[in-house]
């Protein structure tokens, strides 16, 4: 599983990461959104399982039947969002590629040990595991492998896999590990120095002892659901574990090193910004795909992209909202469009890093909050987006529903330009030329966004227009994405001010949304924010309670100081709006609009 931080390209691209905590760069309106993330119902010991059958399931865990027959053959093109290059093609990821569209593609031929639904349950049919159990102190959990697995080499996946993953997460987690690493999901979910053993029973059983008692849905999403299981046969090569990574790190970025894979498609070929090509797994376990292949489609801007779902040339894609003028156009040729809200966040960072300039305006939590009550969310969410977008107000969002918003929070900090200069001139800044100013220091600052569409923009502009009422004077500066994630996930990359366009959907590191990878002190998605009280009430969810009820009062307590004691300037939900022409079947039904990953091997193409 994985948590992912998204950025907003203009169609929703999304950079996440799977161990628990996902980087996302979102555009605009969401690509793709499908099955991932999710949590599972357990009592005391034992989890809820399924066993394995014939039977397909959806993203929301449902078993489902298709009104057609599938036939077979046919190419799917599926557009990434504007300038999107795919990087990355191992199941464990760095900061810097972990992004949502690596991960769709990694997620085609790697299974990992848990799959989520869209409504944060865990399907079984999906995952390595067969079910987990665990002891009532949350110190003990038992990982049971479904047999059925197999290699597209014929070898079965075993605990052997299990382990060398764990092997390759610890020593890629260090600090001084070789490049490119460290892991990214270190920390998350307590691993990996949380652990204290990870041991194979017998070829499909393993057993992960904790160091301290954990919450165990929190553990088992966010800890357990970051293993996704790697061919130790194939891959454990070298004499020893550091040399194991540096030579794994060194083939990440080749997507045709993926010859032994147990997913439902293996690799075809790589062309960096024009596409990359993925074929039926012959031996895959699982539902088998029946088309010819599936091409991941570089897109260089949202027109161009529109354009070739128009011509056919694109047959699964996107509508970014600036485009929602084209809808009649599409709908009348037969595509169907589909709106979908991630389960995640999105905002704007505050450079709070030690050695940046900003730090000491960014960290007095009156400044953040008059940055917050110069957005107006509401305006944009209608004007720009076409009322495809929910305000955010906290670290959890409103839509899609899930037992983790609490239906109190109330937006603490609404629009209101006058009563955020107020705020700043309360705690003497004063207007000098339009910009406020306070001694040296003035409201004077640089905010990159993520260049491409069109929406975006128009969001950042607005942005701009309502705090230069409020006397904070902000210049857009335009990055590609890759440029953008490069300089926010370096905490010694500190000349920057503020970055706009990016979230985080929560799946992977983080499908249990208590905010460790985002909001703690040192946290690797942070921006350099650090309140103690924030520190503590995170780590209060990590705990195992008596009562789901006490586990949820905790949660709570969390999410409504994170939402009043802004981390990041709390942005907008926008729904992505898939478009898949009228020969193309099961996109939908094998979406996710919560966590991003669909499950391709499902969809199919017919000729009419």
């Amino acid at each position: 599983m994985i948590e992912l931080i998204v950025i907003r390209k203009g169609a929703n691209e999304l950079k996440l990461a799977k161990s628990g905590m996902i980087t996302i760069a979102m555009a605009a309106s969401i690509t793709m959104l499908v099955a991932g993330c999710g949590s599972t119902t357990t009592n005391n010991s034992t989890s809820n399982t399924s066993s394995s059958s014939n039977t397909a399931t959806n993203s929301s865990g449902n078993s489902v039947s298709s009104s057609q027959t599938a036939t077979p053959g046919g190419t799917i093109n599926y557009a990434l969002p504007p300038q999107t290059n795919l990087t990355w093609f191992l199941p464990l990821m760095n900061a810097a590629s972990e992004t949502v569209y690596n991960y769709q593609i990694v997620d085609q031929m790697y299974k990992p040990l848990i799959w989520f639904n869209n409504d944060h349950t865990i399907n079984w049919e999906s995952s390595i595991a067969s079910k987990i159990t665990y002891n009532t102190s949350g110190t003990v959990y038992h990982v049971f492998l479904n047999p059925k697995w197999k290699w597209s080499d014929g070898q079965p996946v075993t605990s052997k896999d299990v382990l060398f993953t764990w092997n390759v997460i610890k020593a890629a987690s260090a600090k001084n590990a070789s490049s490119p690493w460290p892991y990214v999901g270190a920390g998350s979910g307590d691993i990996p120095n949380g652990v204290k053993s990870v041991v194979a029973n017998s070829p499909t059983e393993v057993t992960i002892t904790l160091d301290k008692p954990a919450n165990q849905q929190w553990f088992i999403y966010n800890g357990i659901g970051q293993i996704t299981p790697m061919p130790a046969h194939a891959w454990d090569v070298k004499s020893n574990i550091n040399s194991e990574i540096k030579y794994l790190g060194s083939n990440a970025t080749n997507l045709m090193f993926d010859t032994v894979v147990d997913g439902p498609f293996k690799p075809v070929s790589a062309t960096s910004s024009q596409s990359w090509v993925i074929a039926p797994n012959p031996n895959y376990a699982g539902h088998k795909s029946v088309v010819n292949k599936i091409v991941f489609t570089y897109e260089g801007s949202n027109a161009s992209e529109l354009a070739a779902l128009k011509s056919g040339n694109i047959n699964v894609g996107y509508l970014d909202p600036s485009q929602l003028g084209e809808k009649g156009s599409l709908t009348s040729q037969g595509e169907k469009i589909t709106p979908g809200y991630p389960f995640g966040i999105f905002w704007t960072y505050m450079n709070m890093f030690p050695g940046s300039s900003t730090r000491s305006i960014f960290d007095q939590l009156y400044v953040r909050q008059a940055l917050q009550m110069g957005l107006d969310n509401q305006g944009a969410a209608q004007d720009i987006y076409k009322g495809y977008a929910v305000p955010l107000f906290g670290p959890i969002p409103s839509t899609p529903k899930t037992q983790f918003f609490d239906p109190n929070l109330k937006d603490p900090y609404p629009f209101n330009i006058n009563k955020g200069k107020q705020l700043l001139e309360s705690h003497g800044w004063k207007e000098v030329n339009g910009v406020m100013t306070k001694g040296s220091q003035k409201m004077k600052f640089t905010m990159m966004y993520v260049s491409g569409t069109t929406s975006s923009l128009d969001q950042d502009e607005l942005m701009k227009q309502d705090w230069a009422q409020e006397g904070i004077d902000v210049t857009l500066k335009p990055v590609p994405f890759s440029t953008f994630i490069s300089v926010v996930s370096n905490p010694k990359n500190t000349n920057w001010d503020l970055a706009t366009g990016s979230g985080w959907v929560y799946t992977g590191l983080a499908s249990y949304p208590s905010g460790g990878q985002l909001f703690a002190t040192s946290s690797p998605v942070g921006t350099g924010f650090s309140d103690p009280k924030e520190d503590a009430l995170i780590q209060a969810t990590h705990v195992p309670y008596a009562t789901q009820q006490q586990a949820m009062q905790h949660f709570y307590q969390y999410e409504d100081y994170t939402a009043k004691a802004l981390p990041f300037l709390w942005g907008l939900n926008v729904a992505g709006l898939t478009v898949t022409a009228p020969t193309v079947h099961d996109v939908n039904k094998y979406m996710n609009p919560a966590t991003y990953f669909p499950q391709m091997q499902y969809w199919w193409v017919s000729s009419n």
